[in-house]
């Protein structure tokens, strides 16, 4: 449940949150790359233990702020279940996607990279789209099944959760319509081209959206014997 911050502090907490994480993906995904000397899996490793230690600190930190959705998806979602006002959905999505966009930015400036870069990288078709929405279900699944049982638990599991997905889905579980424009603005390890986004985006908010209804139901205290 989010705390009475105003909603100026919620959305800075979530193009912040973006925003680190986004910078987070990009330069372990650029660090590892460099580091590994052709090695992908090597690479993939260190892009994982990265994102998923990140994920862990930001929803720590920012969680009692604005919720640390960091992700339309995910701010979709709590949209439908009524946590989160209709009325701030649109402004958290913007805070998402701009913080997304200076985050990959930001890495680019620490590894002294050309700013603004559009990815070459190919991601597409129906065994990514595929991945996509498998890894957005769990994540959702996973934030709200934490949040009804083990609220505490939220950041680790979050956390948890992404780190598996990297190796698991074909994709490397972007889950995150922010992220993945984000990530079409790096060409480096962790990009995709922007003609790749939208199939990516769609396949999240699909993911999102049945993972929502399924737990609207399958958590949901009855009386039923």
């Amino acid at each position: 449940m989010i705390r009475p911050y105003t909603l100026s502090h919620r959305l800075v907490a979530e193009a912040l949150g973006t925003g680190l994480l986004v910078a987070t993906v990009v330069g372990s995904g650029f660090m590892g790359e460099t580091l590994a000397n052709g090695n992908d899996a090597v690479a993939l490793l260190g892009n994982t233990l990265a994102t998923g230690a990140i994920l862990y600190v930001l929803i720590t930190i920012f969680g009692g702020i604005s919720g640390a959705y960091f992700n339309p998806a995910v701010t979709l979602g709590f949209v439908i279940r009524r946590d989160l006002r209709l009325a701030h959905a649109m402004p958290y999505i913007i805070a998402q996607v701009a913080g997304g966009v200076l985050g990959a930015m930001l890495a680019h400036a620490m590894f002294d990279l050309a700013l603004v870069q559009a990815s070459t990288t190919v991601r597409t078709g129906g065994a990514q789209w595929l991945a996509e929405g498998v890894a957005t279900f769990g994540l959702l699944v996973t934030i709200y099944g934490c949040v009804q049982f083990r609220p505490q638990a939220v950041a680790a599991a979050v956390g948890l959760y992404i780190s598996a997905g990297y190796w698991f889905t074909a994709s490397t579980s972007f889950a995150n319509p922010a992220v993945t424009i984000g990530r079409t603005l790096t060409d480096t390890f962790s990009g995709i081209r922007p003609v790749d986004a939208p199939g990516f985006i769609a396949a999240q908010l699909v993911g999102a959206a049945l993972a929502t209804w399924l737990a609207i139901w399958l958590f949901r205290r009855t009386h039923d014997d």
